[in-house]
């Protein structure tokens, strides 16, 4: 339960924070430029999200038809569009509700296919990791003053303390509890080797695609087009249509930052992104109030528009996945070839 309420309380608090925080002449800057934005560009980032997640969700047979799955396209973008707006609620559940999803239209294991998605978080940690390298070559001074910035925007870290005593109080508790179970109950511990072993199997299996390249281009594909759809994004205001292509890569390096700190960014993500827009263009304005509102106001439509992309493909993906496999003549999908 603390899983679920802490990021969310956090989240809801950090978007509150977001709006209460502006003055009044930052508001007004801040509504003037979301009514004066030009929404062809969101449109435009909006469609190359939808294309990200489509090639994700085709990426994943890659990882798949090693253990012996071969399951349909849409079986697994609908698994993978409800698995992103369950991430919204509950952070990193949706990695799971993938898994579950495809065992529910194709009868795969839970842990084999949770250990495919593992494997691919690993590329995409790479691949953040790269990413993160880049802009500490190209823009080393920049990120260090919006790292300054940030802590300078900072408030008191007593709420922080609070939260971190009750993470550190919900792990202390898990690995006791594990602990008794793994002692006392044997049929527990035969189950959890078995789950243990099957995840591996999966993690492994994106090592053993026999289509390496195209998964590893896909990859490259699909992290191009989530740093093109939040870079196009710029071309909506006029102040940060020549945005440098430094600050870009800063600025969704913090957004990604916000997505992982609590559930789909929300609240974080656009204040995240405002700094460092902020930062950017504060000079070019004559007071804090226009540069700040343009910022937040930006940080807050990328957030915005990839955020409602993901709740109606999730909807609707939830209106339409199988609700029960039938295996159809000459169809192969969820036979266990291995």
């Amino acid at each position: 339960m603390l899983k679920v309420i802490v990021p969310l309380a956090i989240g809801v608090y950090l978007l509150w924070h977001f709006y209460s925080a502006m003055d009044e002449d930052t508001k007004n800057v801040f509504f003037k430029a979301i009514e004066e934005a030009d929404y062809f560009w969101i449109l435009l980032s909006v469609f190359l999200g939808f294309l990200s997640h489509v090639i994700r969700a085709y990426r994943w047979k890659y990882a798949l038809e090693p253990i012996g799955y071969t399951p349909k396209f849409w079986h697994r973008y609908h698994a993978l569009m409800i698995g992103y707006i369950v991430n919204l609620l509950i952070p990193r559940a949706g990695e799971a509700t993938r898994a579950a999803m495809l065992y529910q239209t194709d009868k795969i294991p839970f842990s084999r296919s949770f250990g495919t998605i593992i494997g691919e978080r690993v590329f995409d940690l790479v691949m953040l990791g790269i990413t993160v390298i880049a802009a500490l070559i190209l823009n080393f001074d920049d990120l260090q003053g919006v790292m300054d910035q940030l802590s300078e925007n900072s408030t008191s870290g007593e709420g922080e303390s609070y939260f971190m005593e009750v993470f550190l109080s919900v792990i202390i508790g898990g690995i006791l509890l594990f602990a008794v179970l793994w002692w006392k109950v044997a049929v527990f511990r035969d189950k959890f080797k078995q789950f243990v072993r099957d995840i591996f199997a999966g993690i492994l299996s994106v090592f053993k695609t026999k289509h390496p390249w195209k998964f590893i281009s896909q990859t490259l594909l699909i992290w191009i087009l989530y740093f093109t759809f939040f870079g196009i994004c710029f071309f909506a205001f006029d102040t940060t249509s020549d945005f440098p292509l430094g600050g870009i890569l800063i600025g969704y390096i913090a957004g990604t930052l916000g997505i992982i700190f609590t559930n789909g960014g929300i609240g974080a993500y656009p204040y995240l992104v405002g700094v460092v827009v902020t930062f950017y263009i504060g000079d070019t304005f004559d007071s804090v109030q226009e540069s700040e509102g343009i910022g937040k106001a930006l940080g807050m439509i990328i957030w915005l528009s990839q955020t409602l992309l993901m709740i109606l493909l999730g909807l609707i993906s939830l209106i339409f996945i199988p609700r029960n496999y039938k295996k159809e003549k000459h169809d192969k999908v969820g036979k266990d070839t291995a």
